[in-house]
């Protein structure tokens, strides 16, 4: 039988919920929905192994923010998603004062669905020289650094190996992980994020699995953000049969040729670039505070 792939715990849920006919809570698991800033949260806890074996996702917090607003160009919609998305995150994170930042952009540069990390990066506000070297001006921020790691193919070297040596190099408390995401539906693409607890495993939305990204293997806590840009197109179809009511078609058949088809909306570019622009600022008000959105325009400028 097909398997829908999917990176989203909220999705993970929801096909969990269609295949085995259930309406109840998934043992195990806790969900619930909120509104932030005028974006709807869904917070989706696995609690133990039994959830985690039936989502398919390991043990913690996965958040999911749906920025519809900021494509519709809505009012304020890019401040308040910042702020959303800073609040969720900061949710997540267990920082004392002065710990340091390290913020891994995956991903590459070069393809465009695949670009969301590196993009990222380019937002964050890097602080940790400025703290080290002017301390009398910059006493106040949170070290920060960035780094985007690029991909095998262009370095030579896994992303997971560059990140694993700048943590021993630069000892940070944490570390927050942006890479992109696969969907099982165009509706999530380009206007989700998901937080999570759990680290990340680069390649995986496009199956093809790196290093994973946690705190075993890195020794720190790994937060990893993450937006879906692209859709596996088996799994694609499959919904898309749902949607027009032809369930008595088998998903088996829909795998061989189009096995290793990925979909991604051609209007991509501009998702990818408003997103990367939310979460670095998202990153920026979460780990600076006492900082705005124009503060921040002021110091990337």
């Amino acid at each position: 039988m097909l398997k829908r792939r999917t990176d989203l715990a909220v999705e993970a849920t929801q096909l969990w919920q269609e295949q085995a006919g259930e309406t109840t809570q998934l043992r195990g698991v806790q969900a619930r929905d909120s509104v932030r800033e005028g974006y709807k949260v869904t917070t989706v806890r696995i609690l133990d192994e039994s959830g985690a074996q039936a989502l398919g996702k390991p043990v913690g917090t996965y958040i999911t923010v749906e920025l519809d607003g900021l494509l519709r160009r809505e009012e304020d919609a890019f401040p308040r998603a910042a702020r959303a998305l800073a609040a969720e995150l900061r949710g997540l994170l267990d920082l004392k004062e002065g710990d340091a930042v390290l913020v891994a952009g995956l991903g590459n540069r070069a393809i465009t669905p695949d670009g969301i990390g590196p993009k990222a990066a380019d937002y964050t506000l890097v602080t940790r020289h400025l703290v080290e070297q002017v301390p009398e001006q910059f006493g106040a921020f949170r070290p920060v650094s960035a780094l985007a790691a690029g991909v095998l193919g262009t370095t030579g070297m896994e992303s997971g190996e560059l990140i694993s040596a700048v943590v021993e190099k630069t000892r940070p408390a944490c570390v927050l992980a942006v890479d992109a995401l696969a969907s099982r539906s165009l509706r999530r693409v380009g206007r989700t994020v998901q937080l999570s607890d759990t680290g990340i495993v680069p390649g995986s939305g496009v199956g093809n699995h790196r290093m994973a990204l946690n705190r075993e293997t890195l020794g720190v806590p790994v937060i990893a953000i993450g937006v879906p840009t692209v859709v596996d197109a088996a799994t694609l179809a499959c919904d898309l049969l749902s949607e027009a009511g032809r369930e008595d078609l088998d998903p088996a058949a829909l795998s061989g040729a189009g096995e290793n088809l990925i979909v991604t909306p051609r209007e991509v570019d501009t998702q990818v670039g408003d997103l990367a622009k939310v979460i670095g600022y998202g990153i920026d008000l979460a780990l600076q505070s006492g900082l705005d959105v124009a503060d921040i325009d002021l110091l990337l400028s």
